[in-house]
């Protein structure tokens, strides 16, 4: 796989973080202890790059329109300046990926914008598909991710801390936006001030920020975020202690609670697809189906949360038990570093998914106690 780095490479390597491949690309694992950067994000606030994530313009007169098409959601509902969380999918169902879409402004009476984050393995494949989907549409796809860095400031600290770059007149424009909202914000570093899109995102379960900037700012700004905390005020964090903290939040990942084969009502994301469209939209006739099967899983599962009951942890693809016979697969599992005991994620059997069943992780031939629990696990004090 071709291995690509990000425009904040170097500011890792000089942070002393360890690498691995996530998506095709070079991504900091972690900086020193991935439980103190988790504990980090938590308490105060963590700084992440995630320019490994996808952004695809949609800009057109039908831009709209078509996106209400490509995507199961229905985007023409959206607020200008709000934020969308959404699925692609395949024609039978399968999901090709998680995304968010915020619509943005437009200077052009009768033209819409919108922009398409999608995961980092999976962004040119959605690029491609919904270069694919718009035909007939007026509509023009631009994937700009290649051009594109994304930073996030996640925690209870993170308004303060990005605050501190904004001139002082302009602090209601960060204030005042809400949760899966963006506004373009004046951020002064580098010498000068420059106009970035701002969102009120993330994936951690904490209050927080995704900034979008340019590449060739990615550096200047990622220093100038970490100039302006205190001592103790923010960490530079990594994808381990990233997947833990969504993990707790209850938070699908793709690749492991969602894929192709899977769809979205197993996966809990029901309220996600919008089948009172009067419009079509890819997979809708079968997700339709899906959905009046009941279970909304033609292998009839769906997925739910586990607690341990006990120490040890399950981890992804281990086998979930009932009386000994195994009734579902763990998708993600691990201790939790902010409850003090082991979570997972798993589909099992839609006859034991209620709240309160009691099943057993089979770890490695010794079956641990779980409970099914309500998602998330954690939910922040707001």
């Amino acid at each position: 796989m071709t291995e690509n780095y990000t425009a904040l490479y170097e500011e890792h390597k000089k942070l002393g973080a360890s690498f691995t491949d996530f998506g095709g690309w070079q991504m900091p694992l972690k900086y020193s202890s991935e439980l103190a950067e988790h504990h980090a994000v938590r308490k105060s606030a963590g700084l992440f790059d995630l320019s490994h994530m996808g952004e695809v313009w949609v800009t057109g007169p039908e831009a709209a329109a078509f996106l209400d098409y490509a995507l199961v959601g229905k985007i023409s509902a959206m607020a200008v300046g709000k934020a969308k969380y959404s699925l692609i999918c395949q024609e039978d169902g399968g999901i090709i990926d998680d995304l968010i879409t915020y619509r943005r402004p437009s200077t052009q009476e009768g033209t819409d914008i919108f922009l398409v984050v999608p995961n980092a393995g999976n962004a040119k494949v959605v690029a491609a598909a919904l270069l694919e989907r718009a035909a007939g549409f007026d509509v023009v796809v631009e994937d700009a991710s290649s051009e594109t860095s994304l930073i996030a400031v996640q925690g209870p600290l993170a308004e303060a801390i990005l605050l501190r770059l904004v001139p002082a007149e302009q602090h209601a424009l960060v204030t005042d936006l809400k949760y899966y909202a963006a506004v373009e914000v004046p951020f002064t570093f580098d010498g000068g001030t420059q106009d970035l899109l701002l969102a009120r995102t993330g994936y951690t379960g904490e209050d927080g920020f995704e900034i979008f900037v340019a590449n060739e700012s990615a550096a200047a700004l990622w220093q100038a975020i970490a100039d302006a905390a205190e001592d103790g005020e923010l960490t530079p964090a990594g994808l381990a202690c990233r997947d833990s903290l969504r993990l707790e939040a209850g938070m699908p990942l793709y690749g492991n609670e969602l894929s192709r084969e899977g769809n979205p009502f197993a996966a809990g994301l029901g309220p996600v697809v919008a089948l009172s469209k009067e419009s079509d939209f890819v997979g809708k006739e079968a997700l339709a189906a899906l959905k009046t099967d009941g279970a909304g899983s033609t292998s009839g599962r769906k997925l739910v949360g586990l607690k341990g009951l006990g120490r040890r942890a399950g981890r992804g693809h281990y086998p979930v038990l009932k009386d000994g016979a195994t009734v579902g697969e763990v998708t993600s599992g691990q201790p939790s570093p902010t409850l003090g005991y082991p979570v997972a994620l798993a589909y099992v059997d839609v006859e034991h998914s209620e709240l309160g069943t009691a099943l057993d992780i089979d770890l490695r031939g010794k079956p641990e106690p779980f409970e099914v629990v309500a998602l998330p696990f954690y939910k922040r004090q707001r």
